[in-house]
């Protein structure tokens, strides 16, 4: 049996690698760093759990020593907190590229459409430095470049695609000069199938793409038709510099570990247009990618998908409402620590007790605000949030009972919050 290792195989392209190559008998292992999300993406796989970008010639030889091929899925979209693209795009390669020379075996690797070395944005130009490293030293090679990849699986450009088409009575007109085209993420997979099985030519450079392009209004017209919601009755012009003060404002957020498709690479890219030319691919015997109309046909516009995009843009809003509420909460009781001491005292809490406890609270409130910003930390800060709540609620029954029968209903109000938190915890799901 065929052996293929897919890097980055939990990733939206590597997964349906992996899928794919499992269908036409390939034994499949794939390399990820996180073991929770290549389990939840496919239990059932073979998995290496490695960052791929601490991973030396050395051990590349030993864990591709009996492989076939090896599928490079991985990729990021820019630098940040978690990413650095000369690692991914550029070392990543230079290392495989040595490790191989002597083993034969096939590299397919998923570049990007419009990978320059004048390219506009580090993205490109590091995935064209890739390309480069691959093209002069390996012996076997095969580099796809797709265009903007449509799937079921909603994430990164995709979801946030979605997430604006679904908005409700308007829909803003963004880059109306951009042009657009996108490959069904099936048929993608389905290109790295006929290479690794060797059906298209060493040293070909493809891009998959659709053969026709459209705005990217239009792109998002059509998706908004095909979630099922009717059509906008407002269409604001969105301003060009409001679109890259975002831009600036998700590179920031880059750095607290925050992988926002509105981060300026994407912006950029999306300006310049997602296109490809179809030509390499169609000579070399590969089959026609198909249109977005077709896509869009063959993808299920299921309650579940409409829901997810309805609800898009509400995990940032509550995370940014839980930073705001818990880190002014505990900024307003260090403005005037007398009064909240002054309400324990009033129950006959020793000063001792009420001094600690309302700096410690004040200082815990700001730090899990805080908290909530950093992505890695993210999940535990909600979590923390829910659990100083419960704390805050619990100690109210012992020491101050009389809060909850107050007509503003200040402990009351605290259940929402914890409910709040409870549904970011829940929904930071990155895959």
């Amino acid at each position: 049996m065929r052996k293929a290792v897919v890097l980055g195989g939990y990733g939206l392209i590597g997964a349906a690698c992996m899928r794919a190559l499992t269908a036409e008998g390939f034994a499949v292992t794939g390399i990820g760093r996180s073991r929770a999300v290549a389990l939840a993406s496919s239990p059932d796989a073979t998995w290496v759990i490695r960052d791929i970008r601490a991973i030396d010639v050395a051990e590349w030889q030993a864990l591709l020593a009996d492989a076939d091929v090896v599928v490079n899925a991985a990729g990021a979209l820019q630098d940040g907190a978690r990413d650095n693209l000369e690692a991914v795009h550029v070392t990543l390669l230079s290392r495989l590229v040595e490790a191989t020379r002597g083993l034969p075996l096939r590299i397919v690797q998923i570049s990007a459409a419009g990978a320059e070395p004048a390219a506009s944005t580090e993205f490109f130009r590091s995935k064209a430095r890739g390309d480069a490293i691959l093209a002069a030293g390996a012996r076997n090679w095969v580099i796809l470049r797709p265009v903007l990849v449509l799937s079921p699986e909603a994430y990164g450009g995709t979801a946030l695609l979605r997430g604006v088409a679904a908005l409700p009575l308007i829909l803003p007109r963004v880059l109306p000069e951009a042009r657009v085209q996108t490959v069904h993420v099936d048929d993608l997979a389905g290109a790295v199938v006929v290479a690794a099985k060797g059906q298209v030519p060493s040293g070909l450079v493809a891009d998959l793409t659709e053969p026709g392009a459209q705005s990217f209004a239009t792109l998002v017209d059509c998706v908004r038709h095909w979630q099922g919601f009717p059509a906008p009755r407002f269409r604001p012009a969105f301003p060009d510099a409001l679109l890259r003060l975002i831009g600036r404002g998700a590179d920031g957020l880059g750095h607290l570990g925050w992988r926002s498709p509105l981060r300026s690479s994407a912006l950029q890219a999306l300006s310049d247009g997602i296109r490809g030319d179809p030509t390499a691919w169609l000579e070399a015997g590969g089959r026609p990618c198909r249109s977005l109309s077709a896509t869009l046909e063959s993808l299920p516009a299921t309650r579940q998908e409409r829901l997810f995009a309805r609800s898009y843009f509400l995990l940032p809003l509550a995370i940014a409402t839980l930073a705001l509420f818990w880190c002014a909460s505990g900024a307003i009781t260090l403005i005037d620590p007398a009064r909240a001491m002054a309400v324990l005292g009033g129950r006959g809490i020793p000063a001792w007790i009420a001094a600690p406890t309302v700096f410690g609270g004040a200082l815990a409130d700001i730090l899990l605000g805080l908290a909530i910003l950093w992505r890695p930390r993210a999940r535990m800060a909600a979590l923390g949030m829910i659990g100083l709540s419960a704390a805050y609620l619990l100690g109210s029954l012992v020491l101050a009972p009389d809060l909850w029968l107050d007509p503003l209903g200040p402990m009351i109000k605290v259940i929402p919050g914890m409910v709040l938190a409870a549904m970011v915890a829940l929904g930071l799901e990155e895959r």
